[in-house]
């Protein structure tokens, strides 16, 4: 017990020991309702990295977590090889490293592994989406890249690949914007998006267009009122 409370407060462990910290407060706050998951992504931009697709709380939370339990199990058996002095100090900072290391890519394949995950409907329920509105979660979409989240009609949030015609005359679509699924290229696994002219719930339909009044000429026919002054 000794020897792992040591590892826990011990170099390297206590760096992850202080973030974890600062994790569970976070989520703490997210429960009583004074925060939300989602506070940082306007912020941080984690595509760089590989992680983009999920909130960056999330991605934070998994890689203290996994970074943690890998540099208290790593310090805790090296506490036990009885080292000492530069060679103690150059296999902590090594254990630093690779836990940090290890966080990074356990976050990156489960965060890979949940978009698979997502995106993974069938073909009725992908053109189910088409015309919905959804919430971009990179930090830009362009013809090349981007993701974004949207409620199906069952009510789950799915994220889904989404690009913008670089040809559109239209507002360029950023981390947090809302945009309409007009179109899905099943050869590139991808929905086309357009900015959307009203902010909607994720999800939900635009309206339709509505149709002109017709009024009766004096012929006795229809005909669609003009829109004149």
């Amino acid at each position: 017990m000794g020897e792992l409370f040591g590892a826990v407060v011990g170099f390297p462990g206590v760096v992850f020991t202080s973030a974890l910290a600062v994790v569970v407060c976070f989520w703490l706050l997210v429960a009583v309702g004074v925060t939300r998951t989602d506070c940082f992504d306007e912020d941080a931009d984690l595509d760089a990295v590989g992680l983009g697709g999920v909130p960056v709380s999330v991605a934070a939370s998994l890689f203290t977590l996994v970074g943690w339990a890998a540099g208290v199990a790593g310090s805790a058996a090296t506490a036990r090889a009885g080292l000492t002095g530069m060679a103690h100090a150059a296999v902590d900072l090594g254990l630093l490293l690779a836990s940090a290391c290890l966080g990074w890519g356990v976050t990156g394949v489960l965060v890979l592994a949940r978009a698979r995950l997502s995106s993974g409907t069938s073909d009725s329920s992908t053109l189910d989406l088409l015309g919905s509105v959804c919430t971009v979660r990179t930090a830009g979409v362009s013809a090349d890249s981007g993701q974004a989240e949207v409620a199906t009609r069952e009510g789950a949030v799915v994220v889904v690949e989404v690009r913008q015609d670089p040809s559109a005359r239209t507002a360029a679509l950023t981390r947090g914007s809302a945009a309409v699924l007009y179109a899905y290229d099943a050869s590139g696994a991808h929905f086309w998006a357009a900015p959307a002219a009203v902010r909607l719930t994720p999800g939900q339909h635009p309206p339709r267009a509505h149709e002109h009044p017709r009024e009766r000429s004096s012929a006795g026919h229809d005909w669609p009122c003009a829109d004149c002054a």
